[in-house]
């Protein structure tokens, strides 16, 4: 398919995903703060009715015969593995501060195509905040262009991330920590929008939190890999990763740096 093609194909499925991203956000709020159905799955992760709902809702509305699936809430069905593309999702991401009652979660999916994002979405509903983006073709909120953070150095950046990096990395640099964003898929895209300089994500993370981000803080300009600047691989085997560090291309490199000088910043 010529080149032209593919991106316009591209365009038409940010702009279905947004959609359903919406309607999936509708359906979130409705038991937001309410009184609501939850409990604990493996690894002591809390699940709700909410996230059950509205992952049957994204799995019936962007799973195609030939488009593989992958959720934080479905069977993870290995036949993903033969596919050249693949839809993968969070139903709700940060669902501790969903049942909390706070703000910062979101719903997130990503088309992956040979192990990269090509199309992107997040939508966080308290805020009405709706994140596409296109390989290629930028990055909008809500339909207008963004970009990440133009901050070029490590001194007074506003960084988010777990606290036990964020204090191992103040002991370093002249940085502003940033309180918590239980989100980690929103608390990377803060750094595509620019409203943080950097982010950084703790080890064990999973395609699902990662891969909508990912094309996020890319298309607006930024950079998103692991500490020693390769980019995330999607789709593989086991869909879990290393620590991740997100910035502003400049700031990025710099971040990098500081990683490698202090290694045990993410010990």
């Amino acid at each position: 398919m010529p080149a032209t093609d593919i991106a316009s194909n591209h365009r038409l499925e940010a702009d279905r995903l947004g959609a359903v991203l919406r309607e999936a956000g509708a359906i979130a709020l409705k038991t937001f703060r309410a009184p609501l159905k939850s409990w604990i799955k493996g690894h002591n992760s809390p699940v709700s009715e909410a996230d059950m709902a509205i992952d049957a809702m994204l799995r019936e509305r962007l799973s195609r015969p030939d488009i593989g699936w992958l959720s934080e809430e479905s069977h993870d069905d290995r036949a993903r593995l033969e596919t050249h593309a693949l839809y993968i999702a969070d139903p709700i991401d940060g669902t501790r501060a969903y049942i909390a009652g706070l703000p910062d979660w979101c719903i997130c999916a990503a088309l992956v195509e040979h192990g990269r994002p090509v199309v992107a979405g997040l939508y966080a509903p308290v805020d009405d905040e709706l994140f596409l983006a296109v390989a290629g073709h930028g990055l909008t909120r809500n339909g207008k262009p963004i970009q990440a953070s133009g901050q070029d150095t490590i001194a007074g950046a506003r960084v988010a991330g777990p606290a036990g990096y964020l204090k191992r990395l103040s002991a370093r640099a002249d940085i502003v920590s940033v309180p918590k964003i239980h989100s980690l898929a929103l608390r990377l895209t803060r750094v595509a929008e620019g409203a943080i300089d950097a982010a950084l994500a703790s080890v064990n993370a999973h395609d699902w939190d990662l891969a909508a981000a990912d094309l996020l803080v890319h298309e607006a300009g930024g950079a998103m890999t692991t500490p020693t600047g390769e980019k995330l691989v999607y789709n593989l085997h086991d869909p879990v990763h290393g620590a991740v560090v997100a910035a502003g291309r400049t700031l990025h490199a710099q971040m990098l740096d500081l990683v490698r000088r202090h290694r045990n910043i993410f010990g």
